[in-house]
């Protein structure tokens, strides 16, 4: 059966901003940039802050870090995009800072609401990386701290500005092309730098222990607890919170809905007996008024060429990837869309129109609150051993 082949390249994008960056570039002056600082320079704060400076309205001011190596690392790899950025150990050295008035907040999870708090209260912009939340509790402080502040909030779930995202919303989901979707498949494995072997060795000299454990229970230094962190749930959740908040919300986006009625969880440890609380391989249900999320999700190196969304539909189905889509109608021929956008640099456009034009963030505290939801009560599912409601949440 032959394929309509669609090609989105990353020059022709515009789907997600109105204005290319380039052309911000010809029409700003220096002092229409976006000041930027950087908490937390590990693996997703690199990432994102590559994405940031390949924009030409951006300039990356300052650089904040508990860890020395990590900091000097970030620098290496930035260097020609940084011009001398102020270092600081303590984030609220970086939101003194006149200089700066935008923040990505790339920190682990724990720390994510306090950081993001303060930075609203300090009248900076916020691109705050996913998970929006650690525990569920928090989000009050959150949502009182973006209240009472006219600043701009992004969270990090950058398939909200992908372009075939949107053409996938707008052609297949909009014209209910899919029929009655009652089945939503969610998955994602092979994630090597979380099966790493970390022996335990003593606490550098430039690492702030202190400040990493934050609010966290005050534990002696423990390698593993510092390079892998995801794995202890002081810190993480683990697959369900690294993966299932990026798939859960590309699926509530896609069907207009986002009221989970209930969530179980089953998996654990089953290779790497190293130490780690979180488990390595999960499944999870999440269950919706009319259809039900499938998740699948193990860090072990199961082969996984195209992590994705499948929607099961009455009249065919969409296979949504961040490389791009293949919808199959069970009349007719399958249409693949493919994608070379970067997502990461579609989503921090998106965030740097919202700061300059005053354009609506793709990703706000709304939509990360509600892929937040069932994610939290997956992870009560699995702790608890039990199915859990909304309303149970603690």
């Amino acid at each position: 059966m032959n394929r309509r082949q669609f090609l989105y390249s990353s020059a022709a994008l515009t789907a997600a901003s109105s204005v290319s960056a380039r052309s911000y570039a010809s029409i700003l002056g220096a002092n229409d940039r976006v000041g930027l600082g950087v908490i937390g320079l590990g693996r997703r704060g690199l990432i994102v802050s590559s994405a940031f400076a390949q924009d030409p309205r951006v300039q990356m001011l300052a650089l904040c870090d508990v860890y020395d190596q990590q900091t000097s690392h970030f620098q290496t790899a930035l260097q020609a995009h940084l011009s001398q950025p102020a270092l600081s150990v303590a984030y609220q050295d970086l939101l003194a800072r006149k200089d700066v008035d935008s923040v990505l907040i790339a920190t682990p999870d724990h720390l994510h609401v306090q950081i993001a708090k303060d930075a609203l209260s300090a009248n900076k912009n916020v691109y705050l990386e996913k998970p929006t939340l650690h525990r569920w509790h928090e989000r009050n402080t959150l949502q009182q701290a973006a209240a009472a502040s006219s600043k701009v909030l992004q969270c990090g779930m950058q398939q909200r500005s992908g372009a075939h995202y949107l053409r996938a919303k707008q052609e297949i989901f909009a014209t209910g092309k899919l029929g009655k979707v009652v089945f939503v498949r969610a998955i994602w494995s092979n994630f090597p730098w979380q099966r790493r072997d970390i022996p335990s060795q003593p606490k550098p000299a430039g690492l702030d222990w202190e400040r990493f454990l934050g609010p966290a229970p005050h534990v002696p230094y423990l390698t593993a607890r510092y390079s892998s962190w995801r794995s202890y749930k002081d810190y993480g959740n683990g697959v369900l919170a690294d993966i299932l908040t990026h798939w859960v919300d590309v699926a509530q986006w896609m069907l207009d809905d986002h009221q989970p009625v209930s969530a179980s969880a089953l998996g654990g440890i089953y290779q790497l007996h190293d130490g780690r609380e979180n488990p390595d391989t999960v499944s999870a249900i999440v269950q919706y008024n009319d259809w039900n999320l499938n998740f699948e999700s193990s860090v072990l190196s199961i082969r996984d060429d195209h992590p994705s969304v499948f929607f099961e539909g009455t009249e065919g189905t969409l296979n949504l990837t961040r490389e791009g889509y293949t919808f199959t109608p069970n009349q007719g021929e399958p249409v693949t869309v493919t994608s070379t956008q970067s997502l990461e640099k579609a989503h921090t456009a998106n965030f740097i129109d919202a700061v300059v034009l005053g354009a609506k963030p793709n990703a706000p505290l709304s939509a990360g609150l509600q892929a937040t939801l069932p994610v939290q009560m997956a992870l009560q599912a699995y702790w608890s051993h039990k199915v859990v409601l909304p309303t149970e949440l603690t």
